[in-house]
């Protein structure tokens, strides 16, 4: 065994509260743990331990992305148990500062944000369900399809805004427009989704029209900074999904934003991806995936609402949902790689691999959560009083 697979067996032997094989390419196998191993990983190729200690997920993803690390057996069920123990793994804040802390300018986070969503429609369509919903779904019952499972998040999220006929409703953040389309059939509303994505705001036209609904709903290439200056008003404002591009440095100015087109007694829904901690994000998932992402911690959300007179009327976490959202598309996305194959290099592929699996691991292991706040917008006595209505069929 080499130098570097001497460190690197120093460095995975931190992992001892979980089981698990470790075969270099010399045929040497090691075992990590005291029990039997729940899985094996293949190191064609030893990750150097100075990588390691810069960043563990950034140095073991690009390792799998380059194939010089294999996981024998299923990927989600390692990663999940690798990631009970988060706690061993390196982040070096100074040295990675670049990457970790980028620029919340309206230039760059629109080239952070399309760098993901411009990936191109195609590609969503191979693994996404039919309403091309890129956010966690709901899972009433949990024997739903992921269409299904769509349907009703829109639908849940939909009652959580008392809509009523006639209001005007704006997406901060509309993806392909699914929701909007199902609030302007469902409740006759007038809405407006806002996207930096050329390709969801060319997707999201072209169905406005193949759905008839041109009265009714309308969708704009705006980045939230300019809403403030927009002269609309809404009726109820939601965002699903959007929050996490904004920045830490930022969410003081979404918020005013907010508060800018939303009328008093108004309701703004808010969904995204939480964690308990005020972080600056995961190296690996940063550079190749989200770049700029950044999860925001519910208590920080919360208390800055409060600043603007925001009450929370409600939150809930869809954790466990989301889990079952990321193994679906996990589950297609391999389905579709003959297609996939034919798009993109086996490196993305390999990295989309891990994006998936990895997010499901972690949503799994609570190292992030998924909670949707309802806010109003001052005191508002009209609405209901319990929470019945957002289960009523």
């Amino acid at each position: 065994m080499n130098i570097q697979a001497k460190l690197m067996e120093k460095f995975l032997k931190k992992f001892d509260g979980t089981s698990f094989c470790v075969m270099f390419e010399t045929g040497e196998e090691i075992h990590i743990g005291t029990l039997p191993p729940k899985f094996k990983v293949l190191v064609h190729e030893p990750v150097a331990y100075k990588k390691l200690l810069q960043s563990t997920s950034l140095a073991l993803g690009e390792a799998y992305m380059d194939g010089d690390l294999e996981i024998e057996g299923d990927i989600v069920e390692a990663l999940d148990e690798i990631f009970k123990f988060q706690n061993q793994f390196k982040t070096n804040r100074r040295a990675l500062k670049k990457l970790l802390y980028t620029s919340t300018s309206k230039n760059n986070q629109k080239k952070e944000v399309c760098s993901h969503y411009n990936l191109g429609n195609d590609f969503y369509k191979l693994w996404l369900d039919p309403t091309l919903s890129y956010s966690c779904a709901y899972f009433e019952n949990g024997d739903e399809t992921l269409e299904e499972a769509q349907y009703k998040k829109i639908d849940h999220i939909l009652k959580k805004l008392c809509l009523k006929e006639g209001m005007s409703l704006l997406d901060i953040g509309c993806g392909w427009g699914f929701l909007l389309i199902q609030a302007a059939k469902k409740y006759k509303i007038h809405g407006v989704g806002i996207t930096l994505s050329e390709e969801q705001h060319h997707a999201f036209s072209k169905r406005i029209k193949e759905e008839g609904l041109e009265e009714y709903l309308k969708v704009e290439l705006m980045d939230y900074r300019e809403l403030i200056t927009s002269g609309m008003q809404f009726d109820r404002v939601v965002s699903v999904g959007m929050l996490e591009h904004v920045g830490r440095d930022n969410y003081e100015l979404f918020f005013k934003n907010v508060d800018a087109v939303l009328k008093e007694k108004g309701i703004f829904l808010l969904h995204y991806i939480s964690g308990y901690g005020e972080y600056p994000g995961d190296a690996w998932i940063k550079k190749y995936i989200f770049p700029g992402g950044v999860i925001p911690s519910l208590r920080e959300i919360i208390s800055l609402s409060a600043d603007f007179k925001y009450y929370v009327q409600d939150v809930e976490s869809l954790r466990r949902h989301y889990v079952k959202t990321l193994l679906c598309w996990h589950k297609a996305f391999e389905e579709h790689l003959p297609e996939i194959g034919q798009m993109f290099e086996e490196r993305f592929i390999r990295m989309w691999r891990m994006y998936l699996c990895a997010c499901a691991a972690s949503f799994n292991n609570g190292v992030i959560d998924l909670h949707q706040i309802q806010f109003v917008k001052g005191v508002n006595n009209e609405l209901p009083m319990t929470r019945k209505y957002q289960y009523e069929k």
